[in-house]
This record gives C-alpha cells, structure tokens and sequence, in this order.
C-alpha cells in the first residue's frame, strides 16, 4: 500500500511494549516461545485435522479455520515486536505500517466471525442433533467461512482506506508493539472524527454482533443440557462447550477492552496489555485449549504416533 501524497512521515518508530533496557531480552525470549508454541500448536492442529479423517466433520472444520486465522494473526504481530527487542529502534516504513493494520484487522474481524460460526455450530448439534448434517452440511460451512473472511476484508478495507487519509506531518513514534488503529490515530495531525466513528459502529458490529450470536447459542445450549435427565449426558454437553467458552472469554474481553472505550478513556499502556491477550496469548491458548481438552483430538494424535511406531 503507498502512502498518501499527502503525508510527509514515510516511517514510523514503534515504541514497543517497555524501554526497560533490563527486560528487553527476557521479554524476547519469553515471546520468542509463545511464537514458537503457536505457530507449532496451530500447525499441528491443522496438521492433525487434515490427516485425521473422522475429525472431518463441521467442528472441526471451522477449528481448522480458526487454528490458520490464529497463526496468521499472530504472524502478522509478533515477529516485528520480536525485532523491537533486540534492536535500538524499531522502524517500520509507512507502506508496511499500513500493511500490517490491513492484515491485522482482517484476522482480528474473522476470529470474531469465526468463534460465532463455531458456537452455532455447537448449538445445532446439541439443540438440533438429528438435523446437524442437514444444516451443517458442508456446503453451508463453506458459505458460513467465506462470508466471515467477507466481512473481515470488508471492514479491514473500510479501516485502512480512512486511515490512509489522514496526514502524519511531525511525530513519527507509535506508542505500542504494532500499527493498530488508535495508536496512529494519536499521531495524526488531522481529524480524526470520522476514522473514531468507524471504530465505534465497525467495532460494535463485529464484536457485539458474534457475541450476541454466541450469548445466544449458549443461552439455548444451557436450556437443551438442562433438561437432560442424566449425569453423563449433561456432562458430555458441557465438555463440547467449555472449550469453545473458554476462548471466547479471553479473546472477547481482552478485544471489548481496546476497541470499546473512547480512546479519551482508554489508556495505551493499558492498551498494550490488553492487546498482548488477543494478539499473542489467545493464538497460543486455541490449539492448547481445543486439543487438552478434547478427546476426539487426543484420541486423533495417539493413533497417528501409534501408526508412525508400528511403520
């Protein structure tokens, strides 16, 4: 993406998430490996999946979808903040600045579209078992993704096509670890009222909207496990759920943090932490959550090692 004719900052410097000289390589490291966990986590469940054939099923397809929106997400974010660590300054030209907000709005919007698509998933199969392979055939799961990666390029577009037009003149040093929307929004030398606006509205919609997709799908969940008469069987229904419930929170809340105050109330220090959650820990936690906790997954991985010892 070219910067604007209008800008006169052709680089910025992103500030990271401590000056702390003494924290610097311990932070590197500690990062280093959660990139490490996730990228392998991520892989291995896509891995997995793809070779597993009774893990072909509607779940699992979507968690195959949300294991590769997670390693790109964090692929996007976290080796440019590995670099802030072991560099003076991290410099990040404007073309790439803008490109990584393009891409990290694009995976931010599908992971929330993704989660949604995943709980109606859950709510079919448990509210609505014998018609599940009716309604989540394959291809409604396929029309279900591409309209969540729809929405993401849409809204990342919309983002970034603002974004581009505003005009960076002096202060050039985005306080944070990437190129995210407010982070920039303080260095602008124009207005800033519609691009706040568009947070705001697009941020609602594609927080808000799958959260109430998925307050919704669990309030019918609740009900359906509820009136089920034996121990077993509630207890099967909770542990397809918990999984799923379990990102959701950390993801949506960490997310609902940054993106749903005004950015006069919200700190950036604050921000970065809250960032650090969604950014790079719920892409590492995905792959661990849905893989401990999964018996299907489990039983998956000893079958494969088992083949692999046997050949």
């Amino acid at each position: 993406m070219a910067a604007g004719n209008h800008s006169s900052v052709t680089e910025f410097i992103l500030a990271g998430l401590t000056e702390h000289p003494g924290l610097q390589l311990p932070l590197f490291l500690f990062f280093l490996g959660i990139y490490v966990v996730t990228v392998v986590g991520n892989l291995g469940m896509i891995t997995l999946i793809g070779l597993s054939s009774h893990l072909h099923t509607p779940m699992y397809y979507f968690l195959t979808n949300l294991s590769y929106i997670d390693l790109c997400h964090s692929t996007v974010v976290t080796p440019k903040m590995l670099v802030n660590f072991v560099t003076k300054q991290n410099i990040i030209s404007y073309p790439e600045c803008m490109t990584q907000l393009y891409f990290f709005i694009v995976f931010i919007i599908a992971e929330c579209h993704m989660l949604a698509a995943m709980a109606y998933d859950r709510y079919v199969a448990i509210c609505n078992p014998l018609l599940y392979n009716v309604t989540m055939s394959y291809h409604i799961c396929f029309r279900l993704t591409v309209g969540v990666y729809i929405l993401a390029i849409t809204g990342s577009t919309v983002h970034t096509g603002f974004m581009l037009r505003l005009f960076f003149c002096k202060n050039n040093v985005v306080n944070h670890y990437f190129c995210d929307l407010f982070p920039l929004f303080e260095l602008s030398c124009s207005s800033i009222y519609i691009n706040e606006l568009l947070v705001i509205f697009l941020s609602a919609f594609n927080l808000l909207t799958p959260a109430l997709t998925i307050l919704a799908s669990y309030i019918f969940i609740l009900s359906n496990i509820l009136q089920i008469h034996s121990n077993k069987g509630r207890s099967k229904a909770f542990s397809t759920c918990s999984s799923h419930l379990l990102g959701v929170a950390v993801f949506y809340g960490s997310a609902a943090f940054m993106y749903l105050q005004p950015s006069s109330v919200s700190s950036m220090d604050q921000g970065k932490v809250s960032s650090v959650f969604y950014t790079i820990l719920v892409p590492m936690l995905n792959p661990l959550i849905y893989s401990l906790r999964n018996k299907d997954v489990k039983f998956a991985l000893r079958k494969i090692l088992d083949s692999r010892k046997h050949s």
